[in-house]
């Protein structure tokens, strides 16, 4: 069998690339808060300081 004929294949539900990964060491932005940030995780707030999003609600919202 020739290289032309080979078949590349990878695991199922593995993905191409890496995670991306900052900086490690990274300290939460929030004065006073000593939790030092995972490097696959890209905000600058540990999840107690992060700031609160809120889901868009769609449909009709029902009285109670």
């Amino acid at each position: 069998m020739r290289m032309a004929e080979a078949i590349k294949a990878r695991r199922p539900g593995s993905t191409a690339s890496r995670p991306t990964a900052h900086r490690t060491g990274r300290r939460c932005a929030e004065d006073g808060c000593s939790t030092v940030i995972s490097r696959y995780n890209a905000a600058d707030h540990c999840y107690r300081h992060a700031p609160r999003v809120f889901p868009r609600l769609r449909g009709v919202f029902l009285e109670s």
